[in-house]
């Protein structure tokens, strides 16, 4: 691995105001290595100890920090102890201070931003919950949330968390059958939806989908629609369909039930390869401290700051940035529109218009942004920005680069983090107090026992191997709905007590990660391993792409071959010329071995809502395989262009 230098570090006179330094003095940690040993080594000492440090609270005092007497696959936390998700993020807030913003939204039209105030959240929150109540949700039913990304999304989990429901995030950009999958198996009492959203300019009618798709899942006892998008001809049916507005309006204000911290607060369906869509079991104490911390402790969150990912709720980092903000005493933002739409600045101007210090892409939505020039990311307000957050795939340097240089001004971090659906949360992460190289991870988050393995099961360094976790942690999923066998066979078969992630990883003489792909998307070229990533980092880099695939071919000669698809720039002219050259840069770069047999231009790639490449979908159409779940994907019409004849 090239050896790469730190590039920022956190000024001396800022260490010990963050999150992070204060806990160190308190605990008497003289380093963040120190404190990253520590939080492994003694996991029930750390987490009790993020629990007392963050004030998250505890209505009944658990007993024990955790028990894992029936595996580590099947840990326990905070054992004995009664919380609410919904009492830590608002609550005790509307208490302290109930005139600080906790919800700041805007809509792809524009126009001002709606605000919502600690004390009005409380509120809201409390007369949504008895809404839900009046509609016959109870302790222990499931509400389903197919909304866009608003106010009434983050109400709505933080309502549902209230009542002891247990809250299914369903992407917006759904079709039917995929919001009717996510239905069937945990038979909601409730679903929630809207009449519409705006999409690049679009009206997109979501009652209709929602309602086509509780008829494909056998019907929904209630549905509670939201009036979003101005539309006046909304479909509804009698007797089971309600208007948000009204129903609140006579509601009775609930308090929060305390319920056990292992109590279910999220069943939340990730794609898989292969199969139907797999449903993580999230539970109220270990997803809320974990979550709360990481906003804590990688992202330095703190009471005013305000918080906004451009993400959707169907995936993680919608309910992680509620979490991490709301958690912590600061405002969360949401966006329902396009991020480049109707210019590729809207994404910027958001920073200034919600005051904004901490703004979550993905890789792909920068390199979407920067082909479109500096321009757009110039002459923004960026004064309270203090933090940039990514996540979704590796980076590539170029568009690292362009996002601290062009929008951070190499003044503001980029922490960069990774970890998954199932995981809750966070594998490994930036942290400010060890600084910061280029497409670097960081280190394990703490508290998060990680490790890189060869393929015999030992660690290894300055090597790629697999990403594992060594033991357990508060956010892990408590299997997959319905499907414990599944649950154990994905993550927990390969080493007995380690949860095999499925990501390539390596960690460089100075212990920062860094993050290679997915394993099971390894291209092995006459007996040569490579991850994809490594070569569409190579293809990006030249001036004329935008974004690029990279796909193994089965090959007789070989067994397998790299075709590669990319995305020109819209100037760029996609001919010959160019396709030599991408094969010149990849065969100068990583040897002649890797020169693919194939370049192939098309106008998009497939992506999902959060802006991650579907590799797997591009390999599939090629060979002719089963594509496996397409119901994440936001553009599917990309798939035509991929599509051999």
């Amino acid at each position: 691995m090239d050896h790469q230098p730190i590039v920022w570090r956190l000024p001396e006179a800022d260490a010990a105001s963050t999150v992070t330094g204060r806990f160190m003095t308190e605990h008497g940690i003289d380093g963040y290595e120190q404190l990253v040993n520590r939080s492994v080594a003694e996991p029930e000492w750390f987490w009790d100890a993020v629990v007392k440090f963050l004030g998250i609270p505890f209505a009944a005092p658990y007993h024990a920090v955790r028990d894992n007497s029936e595996g580590v696959p099947w840990t326990t936390w905070f054992v004995g102890g009664t919380c609410n998700l919904s009492t830590a993020c608002v609550d005790r807030w509307a208490v302290e201070n109930p005139d600080a913003n906790a919800l700041l939204a805007a809509t792809e039209a524009g126009g001002d931003p709606r605000r919502v105030t600690f004390g009005e959240l409380l509120t809201m929150v409390e007369r949504v919950a008895g809404a839900f109540a009046a509609l016959g949700v109870g302790m222990g039913d499931a509400v389903g949330c197919f909304l866009p990304m608003s106010v009434e999304a983050v109400v709505t989990l933080l309502a549902s968390a209230r009542i002891g429901a247990m809250f299914i995030p369903i992407f917006s950009g759904f079709g039917a059958d995929a919001v009717a999958a996510r239905l069937v198996d945990p038979s909601p009492a409730l679903l929630v939806t809207a009449d519409g959203y705006h999409r690049r300019g679009r009206l997109v009618e979501m009652k209709e989908t929602a309602d086509e798709a509780v008829a494909a899942a056998g019907g929904v006892p209630a549905v509670l629609v939201v009036s979003h998008s101005g539309r006046t001809d909304t479909p509804m049916t009698e007797g089971r369909d309600h208007l948000w507005d009204e129903a609140v309006s006579v509601a009775a204000p609930l308090g929060a039930k305390q319920v056990d911290s292992e109590h279910p607060v999220m069943l939340a369906y990730t794609s898989g390869t292969t199969g139907k869509p797999k449903g993580a079991v999230h539970v109220h104490g270990g997803l809320t401290v974990k979550l709360a911390q990481e906003g804590a402790f990688h992202f330095d969150v703190q009471c005013g700051d305000a918080l906004l990912w451009a993400t959707d709720m169907g995936w993680i980092m919608g309910p992680w940035s509620i979490v991490a903000a709301l958690g912590n005493g600061a405002a969360v933002g949401v966006y329902d529109g396009a991020p480049d739409h109707p210019d590729p600045g809207r994404l910027w101007r958001l920073v200034g218009e919600l005051g904004l210090t901490h703004l979550g892409v993905s890789p792909t939505l920068i390199r979407a942004l920067m082909a479109h020039g500096d321009e757009h990311a110039a002459g923004h307000d960026f004064d309270r920005l203090r933090v940039l957050g990514s996540t979704g795939e590796p980076w590539n340097p170029d568009p690292w680069w362009w996002l601290y240089r062009t929008v951070g001004g190499e003044r503001i971090p980029i922490v960069n983090i990774s970890g998954g659906t199932e995981v809750g949360a966070v594998i490994v992460g930036v942290n400010l107090h060890q600084g910061l190289k280029p497409t670097s991870l960081g280190g394990p988050s703490l508290g998060m026992a990680a490790e890189v393995y060869d393929a015999d099961g030992r660690p290894v360094r300055g090597a790629v191997g697999e990403l594992v976790i060594e033991d357990a942690w508060p956010a892990m999923t408590r299997g997959f709905w319905s499907e414990p066998d599944r649950y154990l066979a994905t993550y927990w078969d390969r080493w007995e007590g380690v949860w095999a992630h499925g990501d390539w990883a390596s960690v460089d003489e100075d212990g920062f990660w860094f993050l290679h792909g997915r394993s099971d998307d390894t291209l092995n070229i006459a007996g040569k391993r490579i991850g994809p990533a490594e070569v569409e980092s190579v293809v990006v880099s030249l001036p004329e792409i935008v974004m690029a695939a990279a796909v193994g071919i089965p090959d007789l000669v070989k067994g397998e071959v790299v075709v590669v698809y990319a995305v020109p720039r819209p100037d760029a002219e996609p001919d010959g010329e160019l396709a030599e050259r991408v094969s010149d840069r990849i065969a100068a770069t990583l040897g002649k071995a890797f020169r693919p047999a194939a370049v192939r231009f098309v106008p998009d790639l497939p992506r999902t809502r959060s802006a991650k490449i579907m590799r797997r979908v591009v390999k599939a159409l090629v060979v002719g395989s089963d594509a496996g779940d397409l119901s994440s994907l936001e553009n599917p019409e990309s798939l035509e262009a991929i599509r051999p004849g």
